[in-house]
């Protein structure tokens, strides 16, 4: 057999839905078997899910991931399928991938490089098998191999890279090129970040190319467990060359790439590397398996599906190659990441307090984007069907308002939402709820941005005012106190009573409603804490306060002037995007922004990379900034660092409290998942006062 036909199988999976994820597992098994594939590479994990967290220590949850993996073995026949699992010897916990072939369960190769980097915690769980290691155990399958093995299926040598062994230095695809395999398959849960598909992509073409061999690279799909989003990243590369990707994104349960590989053509080129030195003697890989089942395998050549082979990855949208990659990525991944969230949560829909400002208009632009790709990608149908709404079209009593949203303020609405098609236009309004809450101190820029932006996504868009309520806890603590509270005394008191009114009425508008409030805090806010507890804090997730406040103002410029690939531009957001970025909490006559209060936002980014990210003291960080600041002034830079030192160590527990966020990059201030950080501390006290001598 010279070539055969090798699939990569992406599937949105959830911690521990037995049913859910079996079923799409196999539901892409029996797509795989229509189109002819011999070797299916699935997802890490994907039985159990990848981010079962300390279940992972429960015992039942061993036996019921195994329990599933043979419901899963009879729709194996004529195939091979390797799908990760939990898998325990001894009482010890491996994360294993299972190679089913014809029905029968012949073997598992165990993960040797853990993850513990990031938001990772894989050796909190899980134990590395060792490399060059392999053993039988007994199930009630049979007696198994397990460990550092490879796989002769019809004289196909098949073995395994699962995830992280792929991206460090002593790879397992070392010793399985000098046993001889011919394809490496790769289950993996790699979370999304901006520029990680690049690596992934160097990784599986050297892997190709170096190993001699076909590398097939299969990504878990979806928001999975809450904060970690993933791209469903599909590859396929054959002696060094990348002859498939498949599209990232999809709001789909599943997707398949399939590719035809030349493994004779590969032979030669192993047989070439003059480096490549046999081990046939590696006991780590002394258990190749020649399986002995009736796999009827036609000739790949024969086959009606030949035509899949391609020599470009034709399946990437134009957007993957564009210059704005990072812009829509970001767009894309946090549209999913809402998308499955929504749905895992059986919510209907989301509510988000609109206040005119970047960080608010970037979310309900996120939702509406959501919106627009699930409807563009599964039709109504499908869109319904994946939500579990079947019965809104028939029992909601709901009205369309064609863009008459803001009912209280009485004014005319500032957006047109003609440019929103029907379909899209029912459903924002249906699964987005907004709420503009004004004060004496909110001004009429941030009213008509707000209700631009909620007309302009087509969002289900109201205003209110609530002076009155902030007025009479004034009232109530003037009284308590015996004295009348002014600005000059109560200055952070007062801006926050302001944000903390607003939390009230928009949490019982998403209860009544069954919906999400959706946080609006992002990461710069977070980094030093400029955020009200309670107030703009509130919500039950927390979409941007993984992204910082400067890329964030960027993305909303782009959007309104180009927009993503496929949809119009939201000029909509060009009121938003006018504006310096305020809180709005103090009187209109202190001209108050966020950056006069904190400084300016691009340095404090940088900032929170270089002491969160590289770990530089607070010395160091002045020293990097005034090499690359040299036209600030020292002094000025110096303040900058103080301050966001002293903001950092002393809000430690507001970071505790925010909601649950999305991973979007190399660094996160997450301190559940990714940078802990003591409550109680010593606010860098000696550091800071090195640097002010």
């Amino acid at each position: 057999m010279n070539r055969i036909r090798v699939g990569a199988g992406v599937v949105n999976q959830t911690p521990m839905d037995w049913k859910g994820n079996r079923d799409h597992i196999i539901s892409i098994i029996q797509s795989a078997r229509e189109q002819n594939i011999q070797v299916l590479c699935l997802p890490e994990l994907a039985i159990s899910g990848y981010g079962c967290e300390d279940v992972f220590h429960a015992p039942w949850m061993w036996k019921r991931s195994w329990e599933t993996l043979k419901e899963i073995l009879p729709y194996t026949k004529n195939i091979a399928v390797g799908v990760g699992l939990p898998f325990s010897h001894e009482n010890h916990l491996f994360n294993a991938v299972a190679m089913l072939v014809d029905g029968k369960c012949v073997g598992l190769a165990l993960k040797q490089k853990l993850a513990g980097d990031g938001i990772h915690y894989e050796p909190r769980w899980f134990k590395p098998w060792l490399p060059g290691q392999a053993l039988h155990v007994k199930t009630d399958l049979g007696t198994l191999p397990i460990g550092d093995l490879f796989f002769s299926i019809n004289g196909v040598h098949v073995g395994f890279e699962i995830c992280e062994d792929a991206w460090v230095a002593d790879r397992p695809g070392i010793r399985l090129m000098r046993v001889g395999v011919d394809v490496i398959l790769n289950p993996s849960a790699s979370h999304f970040a901006f520029g990680k598909q690049e690596i992934r992509s160097r990784f599986v073409l050297e892997g190709s190319r170096a190993f001699g061999c076909a590398y097939v690279y299969a990504n878990l799909l979806g928001n999975e467990a809450g904060r970690a989003i993933y791209d469903g990243s599909a590859m396929i590369a054959d002696h060094g060359k990348l002859i498939g990707e498949a599209k990232r994104f999809s709001f789909s349960e599943s997707r398949l790439l399939v590719r035809e590989v030349d493994i004779e053509v590969n032979r030669g080129v192993r047989s070439r590397i003059f480096s490549n030195q046999p081990h046939y003697g590696d006991q780590g890989i002394a258990l190749p398996l020649e399986v002995n089942a009736d796999v009827e395998w036609e000739s790949s050549a024969d086959s009606k599906h030949s035509s899949v082979r391609s020599s470009s990855p034709t399946d990437l949208e134009g957007w993957e190659r564009g210059n704005a990659l990072k812009n829509e990525e970001f767009a894309r991944a946090v549209a999913l990441g809402l998308w499955d969230y929504m749905r895992k949560t059986r919510s209907r829909g989301f509510v988000v307090s609109l206040s005119g400002g970047a960080d608010s208009a970037a979310v309900a632009s996120l939702v509406g984007i959501m919106v627009r790709l699930a409807l563009d990608e599964l039709g109504e149908v499908g869109f319904i069907k994946h939500l579990g709404l079947d019965s809104w079209n028939s029992t909601q009593n709901h009205t369309d308002r064609d863009g008459d949203r803001n009912r209280d303020s009485g004014s005319e609405s500032s957006g047109d939402p003609s440019h929103i098609p029907d379909l899209t236009r029912k459903w924002t309004q249906r699964l987005l709820t907004t709420l503009y809450q004004g004060t004496e101190n909110s001004s009429n820029t941030t009213r008509k941005a707000a209700e631009s932006v909620a007309n302009g996504i087509g969002a289900d868009g109201f205003s209110s005012e609530i002076q009155e309520i902030v007025e009479k806890y004034h009232q109530i603590v003037s009284k308590t106190l015996g004295r009348e509270l002014a600005w000059n005394q109560d200055d952070i008191a007062m801006q926050n009573i302001q944000a903390r009114v607003r939390s009230p009425g928009v949490w019982m508008i998403a209860n009544i409603k069954g919906a999400l409030l959706l946080s609006t805090s992002n990461r710069s806010e977070a980094a030093v804490g400029y955020a009200t507890m309670d107030g703009d804090t509130s919500g039950g997730l927390s979409p941007i306060a993984g992204i910082d406040k400067a890329f964030l103002r960027e993305w909303l410029r782009w959007l309104e002037i180009f927009g993503m690939e496929g949809l119009e531009p939201f000029s909509f957001l060009g009121p938003v995007n006018s504006q310096q970025p305020t809180a709005e909490l103090r009187p209109s006559s202190e001209g108050q922004t966020d950056e006069v209060d904190l400084m300016p936002y691009p340095i404090l980014n940088r900032i929170e990379a270089l002491s969160i990210r590289d770990l530089h003291s607070p010395s160091g960080c002045l020293q990097i900034l005034k090499e690359e600041n040299q036209d600030i002034d020292s002094e000025k830079l110096k303040e900058y660092v103080i301050r966001f030192f002293q903001l950092w160590s002393r809000n430690q527990w507001k970071r505790e409290r925010y909601a649950p966020s999305f991973h979007l990059d190399d660094r996160n201030l997450d301190p559940r998942t990714w940078c802990r950080f003591p409550i109680l501390n010593s606010g860098f006290a000696q550091e800071l006062n090195d640097l002010k001598a």
